[in-house]
């Protein structure tokens, strides 16, 4: 290339070389790295053209500065600038070499994808060494080529996830988690004022025991942190030096971290000091004005978010005592019983709600077991619960049954609820009404026999998990809500809690939660009951709240615990097994499954619930034939008592033994002493062929007359064995 006056301009590397400038090229999607001789020495290489590898070019560059790398050219990109970095090169102990300035301009080269850069690009740029840095000036200052965008970005990002933050333990770990562009701190600390003293709110970069010595500081000590405090003006140290003139009485609690200089800032709110931040470097930091905006604004947001904090843990701390309060401490231990029972409440603001459980020792003996839900998650529904609460351990203390306590609560329920006037036009007054409703499910449990009655106001369902680890969800039959109708009827339900089985009662929180309805959540609340092995009922309930919130710490304090999404109350009630006698023999209660019910006379639709109910006990039989044969004879046994009788008939059946070669012994009696006999009924006749029906079907069969009343019973063997040898009445 000529020039005006006739001479030739030497070639680009020449003049290149000559100003120690070296060239590279980096292709983030191949992660080769090219670099001419120049570059080479400069990255403590053989001054010799070469390609290195992605991961053999990071090894060359402190882990901090290469770390930003992505960023700054994601944001070049962006605003189509060069993207201007600063680095510092060290060597294979990690001692810096030099600090070395580049230029580049990048070109996408591919989709976005993930990965430690968004996308793939093709950057080619100039490397030189960077003039080494004036007196004085910081020593590990700015090492990006644009400090002020980086800067920017970096408040932008810390604003953001301070305001994040919902808890003070969460406003401290985000600020132990700030990287500020090109001094980050590796020691920090809040402090607070309590009075005439200084406390620890939290600390970062050192020991729990060596916080132990600033716990005795007050705001006229010779430390830091008490001239802020009591001025409002920031302190920056930036050597031991000038800490140790300044302070030489705080000095002592400073010099062992080991620390080269420090920043002690006021947290202002509303320009009020309610505390200071500290920040600890290990190298030296100059404190230049730059540096010292970015940790001003850095104070003046972590003021803010402590604040925020602040009110937010005081708001929780009094709710969740609140609401804890209005739930009971679970009673004494009760003889051939387990009880576990758990509440979460909602996330999110007051973290309150109407969720509630109870147990209540009864005058007969009995315990009653009590769950409920009112309307709403605010201070409303909660007050609502309190009183509710105690209103049905009055009417259950009195010795109400189960439906006469559910009818006096809705009664109880609809007088509270509010009404007041809030305008009126033309002399017609609107009315405003507060109303809420309840669901609930009532227990009376005896614990000598395991009789369960039950009455349910708009209430989930319970599930029994039996002695073989199925899990069923027993309906129970019920009215509307709790405070909708005072004139509501609560029939009462009746079945058996066998040894080795646990009944469930929970609100909706648990089955609704995470997207489910009520069958797809209770799908979920049955798979984990049928997985539990084990008789302890608190690891069974800590299991059933992990697969809705995750592990105790997370729906408990961890960052999902703003996230729940409604009230769960559960409680857990399960019959102790009964310890087979050595050599008794027999299958063992893990492998016997149960249900008892009765079917009311003013009741015949019992027979279609007494039909699913025995589906699902032999859900995994394996003759399905014999499960039909089984459910056409009790649906003819029950029939046959509501028909020819005028009482109540009791549904008992039982499957033991191990899978595959089960007995089935379904057993249904009645008050009247009227045996049944066979008749031989006509083509037309209508009726009389019950017992026919199970001489066919039954493997055996039998009435047995009792004291008062009568049963009639079949079995069924599952599996390829001999059947019929006995069949026959007995």
């Amino acid at each position: 290339m000529g020039t005006e006056d006739g001479g030739v301009m030497p070639p680009v590397g020449e003049i290149l070389t000559a100003i120690g400038t070296g060239l590279w090229h980096w292709d983030t999607a191949t992660g080769n790295v090219i670099v001419d001789a120049v570059a080479a020495r400069l990255l403590g290489l053989p001054a010799e053209g070469t390609t290195l590898t992605e991961a053999g070019t990071r090894a060359r560059f402190h882990p901090v500065d290469w770390n930003e790398i992505d960023g700054i050219v994601a944001l070049a990109v962006a605003e189509g600038t060069p993207a201007e970095v600063r680095l510092r090169v060290v060597d294979g102990d990690g001692q810096v070499l030099r600090t070395v300035r580049s230029r580049s301009w990048p070109r996408v080269s591919g989709a976005a994808r993930s990965g430690p850069y968004s996308h793939d690009y093709q950057l080619t740029g100039t490397l030189q060494e960077a003039v080494d840095l004036a007196p004085g000036a910081s020593a590990h200052g700015a090492v990006t080529g644009d400090w002020r965008r980086s800067r920017e970005a970096f408040l932008l990002d810390a604003g953001r996830a301070l305001a994040e933050a919902r808890s003070t333990s969460e406003v401290l770990r985000v600020a132990a988690g700030l990287s500020m562009p090109g001094f980050s701190p590796d020691g920090l600390a809040v402090f607070g004022v309590r009075g005439e003293r200084l406390t620890i709110v939290g600390h970062h970069g050192q020991d729990e025991s060596e916080a132990d010595p600033f716990a005795d500081l007050t705001v006229h000590s010779d430390y830091p942190a008490a001239e802020v405090v009591r001025g409002g003006r920031a302190v920056y140290l930036s050597s031991p030096a000038e800490y140790r003139d300044r302070y030489p009485t705080g000095w002592p609690l400073a010099a062992h971290f080991g620390r080269q200089s420090w920043a002690f800032l006021p947290l202002i709110v509303a320009g009020r000091t309610i505390g200071a931040w500290m920040a600890a470097f290990t190298y030296h930091v100059s404190f230049t004005p730059d540096e010292r905006s970015v940790l001003t604004t850095v104070a003046r947001m972590l003021a803010q978010a402590l604040s925020r904090a602040g009110v937010a843990d005081t708001e929780r701390e009094l709710t969740d005592g609140l609401q804890r309060s209005m739930l009971p401490a679970l009673g004494p231990e009760i003889p051939g019983m387990q009880v576990a029972a758990r509440y979460v409440p909602t996330g999110g603001g007051l973290q309150v709600g109407g969720d509630w459980y109870d147990m209540i020792p009864l005058p007969s003996g009995r315990y009653a077991f009590v769950i409920g839900d009112v309307q709403g998650h605010d201070v409303r529904a909660a007050s609502l619960m309190g009183q509710l609460r105690i209103a049905l351990r009055a009417y259950a203390a009195e010795g109400h049954r189960a439906d006469a306590v559910l009818s006096r609560a809705t009664r109880f329920l609809c007088g509270i609820s509010e009404a007041r006037v809030y305008g009126s036009t033309g002399g017609l007054e609107a009315v405003a009404t507060d109303a809420r409703f309840a669901t609930c499910l009532y227990v009376e449990a005896d614990p000598a026999t395991g009789t369960l009655e039950m009455a349910r106001a708009g209430h989930p369902d319970p599930v029994i998990r039996m002695g073989d680890g199925t899990a069923v969800l027993r309906h129970v039959d019920g009215g509307l809500p709790l405070g909708i109708d005072p004139d509501t009827d609560y029939p009462i339900t009746r079945f058996g809690l066998g040894p080795g089985e646990t009944i469930l009662l929970c609100t909706d929180g648990l089955i609704e939660t995470g997207g489910h309805d009520l069958l797809t959540g209770w799908v979920r609340v049955r798979d984990i009951l049928e997985a539990h092995h084990g008789d302890d009922l608190e690891v069974l309930a800590d299991s059933l709240l992990a697969a809705v919130h995750g592990p105790p710490s997370y729906y408990s304090t961890g960052p999902l615990a703003d996230r729940r999404e409604d009230d769960i109350a559960m409680l857990l009630l399960g019959r102790t097994a009964r310890e087979q006698p050595t050599g008794a023999g027999g299958p063992a209660s893990s492998e016997r499954r149960r249900i008892a019910m009765t079917v009311a006379q003013a009741a015949p639709e019992g027979v279609a619930e007494a039909r699913r109910q025995l589906r699902e006990l032999l859900h995994d039989w394996a003759d399905s034939d014999q499960v039909d044969s089984a459910v056409l004879m009790v649906s003819e046994m029950l029939t046959n008592v509501l028909v020819h009788t005028d009482g109540d008939a009791l549904l008992v059946a039982e499957a033991q033994g191990p899978q595959g070669h089960r007995w089935l012994r379904v057993e249904v009696s009645d008050g009247s002493d009227q045996l049944p006999h066979k008749r031989d009924p006509g083509e037309l006749a209508s009726s009389g062929r019950g017992l026919v029906l199970m001489e066919i079907l039954a493997e055996r069969w039998g009435v047995d007359p009792r004291g008062e009343g009568k049963s009639i019973w079949f079995e069924l063997c599952e599996g390829e064995e001999e059947r019929g040898a006995d069949q026959g009445a007995s």
